[in-house]
């Protein structure tokens, strides 16, 4: 079972730029489209927990390995120039080794020294104005992203100067959530009739900081169902009260989109 887990749903990441509605509809129909997708995605960054940070280099190939569950999916709904959107995302990984810590005892470059298992929780919720519709299309978006992340780090290996926490402990947990604003923009051209150029981008800040890339391609192979494939960049700068989140996330996606 936990393998076929990893096979279906691989890794989350997050975006609103995937959803393409059916140009045959009529444009003051309500159009709504599910799509569960992947992201094969790669980690690069730093992630704290009271007062101890870890840098992390996570390749596709680690998360595969170290991957324990993983859900994605996003939901639109568009009425005329107007698309509302709900994506959500969680994924766990286990006992990932950092290749350096650092902290009260200063920094120590040893692989492994540290292991470190993250929950991550995204919801956002984004509305979305056709703001130019001839044959390229423009798309305003406005928005807020919650992210929850959880960090359970465990000492691995003795090292000197050893590896400690606040209080003398060789282990330390955190959790932490926080909303962002996001405002962005979503571009559709059409190279044939069944196949759509997709450009976005969206950048957000209050509690951190986030900024998103998106390109791909969609195809309407079948009517109703639509194929999704691109690159997506996404990255946070997080950093409060001892927790610390600022990582890049990057990789290609592929998605199903299915309209009704």
């Amino acid at each position: 079972m936990r393998t076929r887990d990893k096979a279906i749903m691989i890794l989350a990441g997050l975006g609103m730029g995937l959803s393409q509605g059916s140009a045959a509809a009529e444009a003051d129909a309500w159009r709504f489209e599910a799509t569960p997708y992947i992201l094969a995605a790669g980690l690069d960054g730093t992630v704290g927990v009271r007062g101890v940070e870890a840098d992390i280099d996570m390749s596709f190939s680690d998360i595969w390995d170290d991957l324990d569950i993983a859900f994605m999916g996003l939901f639109t709904a568009e009425k005329g120039p107007w698309t509302f959107m709900l994506e959500g995302v969680y994924f766990r990984l286990e006992n990932e080794g950092a290749r350096s810590v650092s902290g009260p005892f200063g920094n120590v470059s040893v692989s492994g020294a540290l292991e470190a298992t993250v929950e991550l929780s995204i919801f956002q919720g984004s509305v979305g104005y056709r703001v130019f519709d001839e044959t390229t299309k423009v798309d305003l978006i406005g928005g807020v992203r919650y992210t929850k992340v959880e960090v359970d780090m465990d000492v691995k290996t003795s090292t000197t100067p050893g590896i400690v926490f606040p209080g003398g402990k060789r282990s330390a947990s955190g959790s932490e959530s926080w909303a962002d604003a996001v405002v962005g923009v979503r571009v559709l051209h059409p190279v044939t009739k069944d196949v759509t150029l997709l450009g976005y981008a969206d950048v957000g800040g209050g509690s951190g900081n986030t900024h998103q890339l998106l390109g791909g391609v969609n195809w309407t192979f079948r009517e109703g169902f639509t194929a999704k494939v691109g690159y997506r960049y996404l990255s946070w700068d997080y950093d409060k009260d001892g927790t610390v989140w600022d990582i890049d996330a990057s990789g290609p996606y592929l998605g199903l989109g299915i309209q009704f």
